[in-house]
């Protein structure tokens, strides 16, 4: 299913604190099909990776992240369809991508996608009243998208990493990576 090892984690060195490139003590990617169900395989792909490298604790976390980086990059970062029976992603374009990357107190989850659009953050409203009111939403009275399905992604990104970004890729690897760190207990 995976790879050990990625040169796409690179530009991550830009945005990420000072870290000895030679303190890597692991790193693992997996392709990931275009297809929604490829979450599930980032999370059992995350799943396994952590196991083998005896970090169990903040799996909840991580898969949590994992699993909105990838389903961004799948709702966000692939080409849109192009006719009936077309898949986003098909044949020809680069792959969505997870790479995970180990320090001894620092993990990094990486998603690569084809798109160059910045990721989009959606502000969720206050839920709070408004000169002692709830504003009412269409259909929802007194819930000011607090309800709302979507758009929370990264804002759940934030809250469970400890630091977050993306950088564009260029040459034959064109797209972005966005990336969330992890520090880590003491092993």
């Amino acid at each position: 299913m995976g790879t050990e090892g990625s040169t796409v984690l690179e530009p991550l060195w830009q945005g990420l604190p000072t870290l000895d490139a030679a303190s890597v003590s692991g790193s693992a990617s997996c392709a990931l099909p275009p297809r929604y169900e490829a979450v599930k395989s980032a999370r059992d792909f995350t799943r396994q990776t952590l196991h083998r490298w005896g970090i169990t604790e903040e799996f909840d976390d991580v898969a949590l992240v994992v699993s909105e980086l990838v389903t961004n990059a799948m709702r966000h970062g692939l080409p849109p369809v192009a006719g009936p029976g077309s898949v986003p992603g098909s044949e020809g374009d680069p792959p969505v991508r997870l790479h995970l990357m180990r320090w001894s107190a620092r993990l990094v989850c990486a998603v690569r996608d084809p798109s160059s659009e910045p990721p989009q953050v959606t502000e969720v409203p206050e839920l709070g009243p408004v000169d002692g009111e709830f504003p009412d939403l269409p259909g929802v009275p007194g819930l000011p998208g607090f309800t709302a399905e979507s758009g929370r992604g990264l804002c759940l990104v934030d809250s469970f990493s400890d630091n977050w970004g993306w950088h564009p890729l260029s040459g034959p690897l064109a797209g972005k990576v966005v990336w969330a760190l992890f520090r880590l207990g003491p092993l």
